[in-house]
């Protein structure tokens, strides 16, 4: 059977940007274990903290292994969420 011309924009052997959000408290010495990705946190005074990490990720094989590390560490995945080059050109890719 003929596979179907519609080409994703997403590759499982390529790079991307994505920005995941997990709920709690992420030190940002964790960045170098998780793929070098920025570690942000927001949420203010008694609401909850939920760090925001932001970066390139090779491939779908280190992405994996970015959300295992979370789940070890027992933070709750909020969001994933691939960045498409156009976001990041109008400023809206960032945390």
């Amino acid at each position: 059977m003929p596979r179907p011309e519609n080409k994703s924009r997403y590759a499982f052997d390529r790079s991307g940007n994505y920005r995941i959000r997990v709920e709690g408290f992420l030190d940002k010495s964790w960045s170098e274990r998780l793929g070098d990705m920025s570690v942000l946190i927001s949420g203010r005074g008694d609401q909850r903290k939920i760090s925001v990490l932001t970066g390139l990720v090779r491939d779908q094989a280190q992405l994996i292994g970015i959300v295992k590390t979370l789940y070890d560490l027992r933070l709750t995945l909020l969001s994933v969420e691939y960045i498409d080059e156009e976001q990041i050109s109008r400023g809206t890719g960032t945390a």
